[in-house]
């Protein structure tokens, strides 16, 4: 009996929504398309613990000034939005206010939620009261001082954060501005693939050209042909947020969460959308820079190390198998201006996602145990400048940093 006033609180909670939207007949259509709104935006990730129930909140993460943890979004009146209205609802999604005008923390992405449409919000918030309410009281402001005063959001927001709808660009084609919607809005690519400023917001001159992110580098997915997807078809990237891997990369890290969670279960019109809309930023074009030198003592040593333990399963050529080990040869992530995400898999194994379309992930082993920052190094800068790749080598510091932070 104890469940019964939890139960009635989330009708009620529905159908004070579903009478906002409208004379209630197309009600389930609504909560439909708010559940894949809900999908698209990958709400999973930051408010749906494992194991927990769906949406109830206390998902660490990560900021460079501190912790915080994923509010509880269930109806629950108590711990959640149970006692919001749309109203509000729609304010947090468009300027960062949560009910009562407190403000947010960006680790919530509301500066990309402010691009989405007030009737996408108004789905979605029909869909979060259809859920069961949850009674977990989450306390989602972990930072230290100073960072834990949020009078000094109203700074942050002058300084980072542009309010409104995203506006179509009427010289593009509709499946460009869907994309263009996806990308800058529900999908928050930026988040990660954007490079940040001191103060944490956006450098939104260089969006989606790449940014290290909780120990991975979130690369540049821009259609800039020698760090970012200009040498991927547009059927490529679309296999890659649908399956996890492509001939080029396989999925690993929070972008493994988040194909998990997000981009395998999108429509496959919306995914070409994206692909649309990213091959069409950036410069084909860009000049690539000349690599490290063959004949450099790092580069023969490292060279040496790949043939005895890397060329077994990425082949003598860099040239990989595909969907099995990843192609390194023109790779944008081993191009990429940081190789933290190089080191890191190195040094840590990884292991692919599993997806629907893709339900056996191969792994990687960690070579931590058996080869030194040293050889880390060298491995990595020769990988970098071969096959036609071209980058910064890699220093025996970058990886003794992150072997450092690495460890629990």
């Amino acid at each position: 009996m104890k469940t019964l006033p939890v139960f009635y609180a989330g009708m009620l909670g529905l159908a004070a929504s579903l009478a906002q939207a409208g004379d209630g007949s197309d009600s389930y259509d609504l909560v439909a398309r708010g559940r894949y709104l809900a999908v698209l935006g990958d709400c999973t990730a930051c408010h749906s613990l494992p194991g927990q129930p769906a949406f109830a909140g206390g998902v660490a993460i990560d900021t460079p000034f501190g912790t915080v943890l994923g509010a509880n979004i269930t109806p629950d009146p108590d711990n959640g939005l149970g006692r919001w209205s749309f109203e509000d609802f729609q304010n947090t999604m468009s300027n960062g206010h949560a009910r009562g005008g407190k403000r947010l923390y960006a680790a919530m992405p509301y500066t990309a939620y402010t691009k989405v449409t007030r009737e996408d919000n108004r789905a979605l918030w029909a869909y979060l009261n259809s859920l069961e309410p949850v009674r977990h009281d989450v306390e989602t402001n972990q930072l230290p001082f100073p960072f834990n005063i949020r009078a000094s959001l109203i700074a942050w927001n002058w300084l980072a954060f542009k309010e409104g709808e995203y506006q179509p660009d009427p010289n593009q084609s509709a499946e460009w501005n869907r994309g263009a919607y996806l990308v800058q809005g529900l999908g928050h690519c930026g988040s990660c693939h954007t490079p940040k400023s001191l103060i944490g917001g956006d450098k939104n001159d260089e969006f989606l050209t790449g940014s290290v992110l909780q120990g991975w580098m979130a690369p540049d997915i821009t259609g800039n042909a020698h760090t970012g997807l200009g040498s991927w078809s547009e059927a490529e990237i679309v296999h890659y947020l649908k399956t996890g891997a492509n001939r080029f990369d396989m999925a690993s890290g929070p972008m493994a969460e988040a194909v998990e969670h997000s981009t395998q279960h999108w429509k496959d019109e919306d995914l070409s959308a994206v692909a649309t809309y990213i091959k069409s930023l950036g410069d084909e074009q860009q000049p690539r820079p000349e690599p490290w030198a063959a004949e450099d003592a790092t580069m023969r040593t490292g060279a040496l190390i790949y043939e005895d333990q890397c060329s077994a399963c990425h082949t003598p050529d860099g040239e990989g198998i595909t969907n099995l080990f990843p192609r390194l040869a023109q790779a944008p992530l081993v191009n990429s201006r940081d190789a933290t995400s190089l080191i890191r898999v190195v040094l840590a194994g990884s292991r692919a996602v599993a997806t629907d379309a893709a339900p056996t992930g191969p792994a990687m082993p960690s070579f931590a145990w058996n080869m030194s920052d040293e050889h880390i190094a060298a491995v990595l800068t020769y990988i970098r400048n071969s096959w036609g790749n071209a980058a910064e080598p890699v220093s025996a510091g970058d990886v003794e940093t992150l072997r450092d932070d690495m460890k629990p």
